[in-house]
């Protein structure tokens, strides 16, 4: 199927799927306000302002989208899926979601985790008597799994961020330039497949040891190991990778960290099954990294979720015992951070299958040198 974006009757079905969750949760009212939650229910990416916006589900019926007049006739189209209710700007947004949800005593009031919380309060405000809780349950139930469409979109914009990188290491030199102008460079690759670059980390040399290292103006040098992790989205869809390269030739400590990475990110694969414990996928990439003596220097789990946002759940890390599912979508990422010295991190996006694992990603995983 060719990637594209939900049609009507696929938001239909995602409400219905979502109040049939709301009874068996027990939450009587479910509250989304402007977030990928919202977009991923109906369709509307809703100005994030001090105005409100606010998608009412009940657990029957076509649920109520609270939005401000003068954006109203962007949401025209999530009808008839919702019924408008806009208001002006002399009106309490509020007081307006109130009197459609009508007495809130006994009634479960579920709230999305995105929803700021000068909202959150204002509403609690027009409905004390209501019973407030997370809506966080319900939505990542929904979305923890992907359907056909979503894993379409989500291999597309993976296959395309490979092409930029294949592109990328044959573009020639890298040292020399600084960080910035080494991920501005990814980012015209990412830009000429139509995805864009959302976020990019440019680690090199000692900066590498960083895994969340701020890009900035240091030069690249012979003799670094060099971290590049990146996305570009399509369709509301983000692809999340990271390579790591050595500029110039490679150390035998750097092929040792490398090789160990590589081989914890494969048996982070391997292990991916379904109803295996998500903490399990964990467990085989840093039992790898253990056993070969960088167990400290691996400072991260191993991976989260991916779809509409760039973390979501589920999060591969240990305690969390929630059993993988076919449809799920999740990073592989092990890392060795040297401090003062290097790091290599190595990233594929994963979906889970009926028999295993499939990877998204392709990008080669071997030992990469630039000059």
């Amino acid at each position: 199927m060719a990637p594209g974006v939900p049609t009507k009757a696929v938001y239909a079905e995602r409400i219905e799927n979502a109040q049939q969750e709301m009874k068996r949760q027990g939450i009587d009212v479910l509250l989304v306000g402007p977030s990928s939650d919202l977009v991923y229910l109906i369709g509307y990416d809703a100005h994030l302002s001090e105005r409100l916006n606010l998608l009412i589900i009940r657990q029957d019926g076509t649920p109520d989208l609270v939005v401000p007049v003068l954006e109203s006739f962007l949401a025209t189209d999530c009808e008839p899926t919702v019924t408008l209710r806009r208001w002006e700007e002399t009106e309490s947004p509020s007081e307006l979601a109130a009197s459609l949800i009508g007495d809130t005593a006994g009634v479960t009031l579920g709230v999305s985790d995105q929803l700021w919380s000068t909202f959150l309060l204002k509403l609690q405000n027009a409905m004390p008597d209501g019973d407030w809780t997370s809506g966080q349950p319900i939505l990542a139930h929904l979305r923890v799994t992907k359907d056909q469409a979503e894993l379409d979109n989500l291999a597309e914009v993976a296959r395309l961020t490979d092409e930029a990188w294949h592109e990328f290491v044959e573009s020639g030199q890298l040292s020399g330039l600084t960080e910035t102008q080494a991920i501005e460079r990814l980012g015209g690759m990412m830009e000429k497949r139509g995805i864009g670059l959302s976020f990019g980390i440019c680690a090199s040399g000692p900066n590498a040891a960083s895994p969340h290292h701020h890009t900035g103006d240091r030069v690249i040098e012979q003799g670094d190991s060099v971290i590049f992790d990146w996305g570009g989205r399509l369709n509301g869809y983000y692809s999340d990778v990271t390579r790591t390269v050595f500029v110039g030739t490679p150390t035998e400590e750097y092929r040792k960290v490398y090789e160990t990475v590589k081989a914890a990110n494969q048996a982070a694969f391997e292990a991916v099954k379904p109803g295996v414990p998500a903490e399990e996928i964990d467990k085989a990439a840093r039992d790898v990294i253990t056993k070969a003596g960088y167990g400290p220097a691996f400072l991260h789990r191993v991976g989260h979720g991916l779809g509409m946002d760039l973390h979501e759940e589920p999060y591969l890390v240990g305690g969390n015992t929630t059993p993988l599912e076919v449809g799920m979508v999740f990073s592989d990422e092990p890392g060795i951070y040297l401090e003062g010295n290097l790091g290599v991190r190595i990233e594929d996006t994963v979906v889970v299958t009926e028999t295993g694992a499939k990877r998204l990603n392709e990008a080669t995983r071997e030992l990469t040198v630039m000059d």
